[in-house]
């Protein structure tokens, strides 16, 4: 792992560590959705819009369990 990712997941999980509950519940949604598709969470948090990701209003998952 280069110093660059080091230096990202760091970052990521400073984010996490100070984020607001409701920001917490988007990471936990994105988090289950990477382990059910076998993906790294920091890899798909670095290919998405994570300020998208952070102040959406809706739920992925709520979404799909209302269909």
């Amino acid at each position: 792992m280069s110093l660059a990712e080091r230096k990202y997941m760091n970052q990521l999980d400073e984010m996490i560590l100070n984020a607001s509950d409701s920001q917490l519940k988007k990471f936990q949604e994105l988090d289950l959705k990477t382990q059910m598709n076998g993906s790294s969470f920091y890899d798909v948090f670095s290919k998405s819009n994570a300020r998208s990701i952070l102040t959406s209003s809706t739920s992925t998952i709520k979404k799909k369990k209302d269909r």
